[in-house]
């Protein structure tokens, strides 16, 4: 396993941005507060290697593919638990992770999220 956390809460506009926008914003509990309304906060860890393409992403249930990775996304999980998944769509910013499957995640606290 490369990252491994659980849900801890869901921000108020998180829904509409994965709805809308096919994209959830990761970010560790705690850090930037104004943010909170944005985010899905989680619990912290360790990135024990690097997110690269063909990697699977586990929400739950379901499963993805890796299908790209932004410059900042891996340092970006290393410093802050923050990265923007982008499901099924295409992708353009430094810190997203663009994963491909075959439903959209469901945003439950509790969830847990793994790279591997």
């Amino acid at each position: 396993m490369k990252y491994e956390i659980s849900i801890t809460a869901i921000g108020n506009l998180a829904r509409t941005f994965l709805e809308n926008n096919s994209s959830v914003i990761l970010l560790n509990e705690g850090l930037r507060p104004n943010l909170a309304d944005m985010v899905v906060a989680h619990t912290e860890a360790s990135l024990k290697k690097d997110i690269v393409v063909g990697d699977t992403f586990i929400w739950g249930p379901a499963s993805f593919e890796v299908v790209a990775v932004g410059g900042n996304a891996n340092q970006n999980l290393r410093d802050e638990g923050h990265c923007t998944l982008v499901f099924n769509a295409e992708g353009t910013m430094p810190g997203q992770i663009i994963v491909k499957g075959d439903v959209l995640p469901r945003l439950s606290v509790g969830d847990k999220l793994k790279f591997k």
